[in-house]
């Protein structure tokens, strides 16, 4: 008897637009930052129908007449202007820093394809405050609970339930976020792949300048990226329904869109649930 699998879809959509955030009544400052960060991590989108396409489609045919196409209708398509860390994206080693390791950093398309698909493993931090930090300590006490060890290459998932607040301001604000310790511990593990279902691998950026303006400590700033610098890995940003996983015993596959030279790739991870 073929065994019962469930394939689970660990995305977010690409879209326009950052869904409910209302930017009515907001400081100038305030409504900066939001236009700022719709423009930076979301799309624009335009929708070709049959009916508009139909130009283009008898220009690809010469001498075609539209009354030839079923209906008088063409093909539909759609044209995106986005970067490459709007959705569920995976990070590249370039994004961190132009080395890692002391050598050149990797780009997406030079992401291993063995790296894609391996044994996932999630870590639940829902108990994490917006702003704190994801610590060693954090990370064994998860492992701890649920009576796992890491192996190399496996796919390490932190769960934070961020992706319920999608379409809120809360999303992009309040979530806790991994530092540089826990992220060169786990890469040492032998993890060359993780993901978050925050908006960033980091704590929100508020909290690390807060921090930095009262301390002057540089290692402050975007300190689970910049671990990138001493240890290389690939990371899964705005990931979603981690909450619909087991602990372990599944099976990731996360591969990027293969893009010449960039810092990062859209994904449609999928977790793969036997039994």
């Amino acid at each position: 008897m073929a065994k019962k699998v469930r394939v689970i879809d660990l995305s977010l959509e690409i879209k326009e637009g950052l869904g409910k955030v209302q930017l009515e009544g907001l400081e100038p400052q305030q409504k900066q930052f939001w236009e700022g960060l719709a423009q930076a991590l979301t799309a624009k989108i335009h929708h070709y129908d049959h009916k508009a396409s139909v130009p283009v489609m008898l220009r690809s045919f010469p001498g075609v007449p539209q009354e030839a196409l079923p209906d008088g209708l063409a093909w539909a398509d759609d044209h995106l202007t986005l970067s490459v860390h709007a959705g569920t994206h995976m990070d590249a080693p370039w994004h961190f820093h132009p080395t890692s390791e002391g050598k050149p950093s990797k780009t997406i398309d030079e992401f291993p394809l063995a790296w894609g698909y391996g044994h996932g493993v999630v870590l639940d931090m829902t108990h994490k405050k917006p702003g704190e930090l994801i610590t060693i300590a954090d990370i064994q006490e998860a492992l701890k609970k649920i009576n796992y060890q890491l192996k190399p290459l496996d796919i390490v998932l932190i769960r934070m339930d961020t992706d319920k607040l999608w379409d809120t301001m809360q999303y992009w604000t309040d979530y806790a976020g991994m530092g540089r310790e826990a992220t060169i511990w786990l890469v040492d593990q032998g993890i060359k792949v993780v993901g978050t279902d925050a908006p960033g691998w980091d704590r929100p950026f508020r909290y690390q300048a807060a921090e930095y303006r009262k301390t002057h400590d540089k290692s402050l700033i975007w300190e689970g990226h910049y671990a990138g610098i001493e240890r290389e890995y690939y990371q899964m940003e705005k990931l979603a329904h981690l909450d619909q996983l087991p602990a372990h015993g599944f099976k990731v596959c996360c591969f990027p869109v293969k893009i010449l030279k960039a810092s990062a790739a859209w994904i449609r991870p999928v977790a793969i649930v036997e039994g």
